[in-house]
């Protein structure tokens, strides 16, 4: 980041407007800027990442942006997406059995919840019989197991 010159009585005297190089290291004490840190994705553990990438493109409209073996990528270029990653011992959430935690879950805003699970559900998410305030939002489950919402709230 560039510096304001120092008030001296010599134009030579001022300080450089030169940004210091990116991996300089700060002198001790000094105060050094933050990393600027980006939202990149949310990132799935799964047992099929082509499976579950398919679920969730059908559900967002987003394309692979990225695809290995083992990772799928969806999203728009430059914007944030949704990740999923092949782990070989994966273990379904059992929500809201608390055996296997869910660590985490999407919330997708619908204008009608009735339309929006019948329509998740033909793409394969089901739905758990526990459902916390169903006129509010709708409880689902991914084809993987994750919970995720639908709401008219968001």
């Amino acid at each position: 980041m560039p510096t304001e010159p120092t008030a001296s009585a010599s134009p030579a005297a001022a300080t450089s407007t030169t940004p210091a190089a990116p991996d300089a290291v700060p002198a001790a004490g000094a105060a050094s800027a933050a990393p600027v840190f980006r939202y990149a994705a949310v990132t799935f553990d799964c047992p099929d990442p082509d499976a579950l990438a398919r679920f969730y493109a059908e559900v967002t409209g987003w394309p692979v942006t990225y695809s290995t073996d083992g990772f799928v990528l969806l999203g728009q270029e430059g914007s944030p997406g949704l990740g999923f990653n092949r782990l070989a011992d994966y273990r379904r959430p059992t929500w809201p059995d608390p055996a296997t935690e869910k660590q985490a879950h999407l919330d997708f805003g619908v204008a009608d919840l009735d339309a929006a699970e019948a329509h998740l559900v033909a793409l394969g998410a089901t739905k758990p019989d526990t459902q916390p305030d169903p006129e509010r939002w709708r409880v689902l489950l991914d084809p993987a197991g994750h919970p995720f919402c639908v709401s008219t709230m968001v």
